[in-house]
């Protein structure tokens, strides 16, 4: 028998895969494709909405939490600023200043004049400068962080009842803005105005000042939405990593799937932060002139940075799953990057036997061992990111650089060699 060619063998190899992928795919396999792509398409659209969600659960449930994110505006300039702009408009009322040094005890008259004309200007610029410097003291000081942290602690229930549109407490939403009362501020800017010889300070009554954290014109609307949203934080991100699964498991080519879904992941989330960015600028057009713009900006981007980080977290997670799955798929430059990795890993591998050193029992075991080795740190790795309290972009890089420094010391290991 003659030999055969393999060039002919070749040749109607590729002939009859040429003929193989000409032909039309099976209704079955076209139904499962479209069905798989809604899943994928569906579940890429809820997470933004989950992240959302989440995040407004995080604010209304977890006290630790939103006093985490509201402790910065304490220390923030721009808030300090528009405080102390609110405490002395509002001292100023109940300073008379035509009868300041004439109800002043003569005693305190040298004093107060002493203090008054070092100012200089007008009466009304001096007291007013005056009061507007030991408010912003007052407000810069561990004092104002202190009032500020404990009263959010102490209120987180009744700001959860303010968002949801009850009311109650210090924090509240009234009208079409969210307020906080600066009393205990303005008595220790008072006691600082008598102790600097502003002595009439002292007869100002008990001052009960509302300062704006936030105004919007549709209050009533956003209740109603934090309302469906913190319905929906447990529930969202689970439907839609359901439907990401269930749309890659129903696929035919689940690999290409899975890639797509964590690209849309990210993609969503992305489209996420910039959206927030875009309604920042919108918020603080909207605000009436006499709002502060840098005090409202610092606001915003206080109350939203965890949600921000939680944005870069989703992208830095489909951006690593994407490639998990490219990298281990059977294209052509996916196996070459594989080939270097084994390459690298074997170079090393020759470097200890020339030094002599040996794994003993432990190679064989975990070269026989090895796949079931691989899938459990994966498992360890998804267990970690999903256990960690708020993971960030930086989290989930580190747990993809920890199991992939795991699994080279697997395939270090656990290479089978030649006795």
């Amino acid at each position: 028998m003659a030999d055969r060619d393999p060039d002919d063998d070749l040749a109607r190899l590729r002939e009859r895969v040429d003929a193989l992928e000409s032909r039309p795919a099976p209704v079955r396999h076209r139904t499962r494709s479209v069905c798989a792509a809604v899943l994928i398409v569906l579940g890429c659209l809820l997470a933004p909405l989950a992240l959302v969600a989440t995040w407004t659960a995080d604010l209304a449930d977890d006290t630790d939490r939103y006093v985490a994110t509201v402790a910065p505006l304490a220390r923030d300039s721009a808030v300090q600023d528009a405080a102390a702009d609110r405490i002395t408009d509002e001292l100023m009322r109940y300073l008379n200043l035509s009868d300041l040094l004439k109800d002043a005890a003569p005693a305190d008259r040298p004093g107060l004049e002493k203090a008054l004309g070092a100012l200089g200007g007008s009466l009304d610029d001096a007291v007013s400068g005056f009061v507007r410097k030991k408010a912003r003291e007052v407000v810069a000081s561990e004092t104002f962080a202190r009032f500020w942290t404990d009263a959010n602690r102490r209120l987180h229930t009744t700001v959860d009842k303010a968002l949801t549109g009850s009311g109650g407490g210090a924090v509240r939403i009234e009208g079409d803005a969210v307020t906080v009362d600066l009393a205990p501020v303005i008595e220790q800017v008072k006691t600082r105005l008598v102790d600097a010889g502003l002595k009439p300070a002292a007869k100002i009554p008990d001052v009960h000042t509302d300062f704006t954290v936030l105004r919007t014109e549709k209050v009533a609307d956003l209740q109603t939405y934090f309302r469906l949203l913190q319905l929906a934080g447990v529930w969202l991100p689970v439907i839609a990593a359901l439907l990401l699964a269930g749309g890659v498991l129903l696929a035919v080519r689940r690999r290409r799937a899975l890639v797509a879904a964590a690209l849309g992941f990210a993609v969503t989330a992305l489209l996420l932060g910039l959206g927030l960015t875009v309604f920042r600028a919108f918020y603080l057009d909207a605000l009436p002139a006499s709002v502060s713009q840098p005090a409202a900006g610092a606001v915003y981007d206080t109350l939203t940075r965890f949600l921000r980080t939680a944005v870069r977290a989703v992208v830095a997670l489909g951006v690593v799953l994407a490639l998990a799955a490219w990298l281990s798929g059977p294209g052509r430059r996916a196996s070459a990057v594989r080939q270097i990795w084994h390459a690298g890993i074997g170079a090393a591998r020759t470097q200890t036997d020339r030094l002599g050193l040996r794994t003993g029992p432990v190679g064989p075991f975990v070269h026989r061992h090895r796949v079931w080795i691989g899938w459990l740190l994966v498992a360890g790795a998804v267990v970690a990111f999903v256990l960690w309290p708020h993971p960030t972009g930086w989290v989930v890089v580190g747990i993809a650089l920890a199991l992939l420094f795991a699994l080279a010391v697997v395939d270090f290991v656990g290479e089978e060699r030649a006795a």
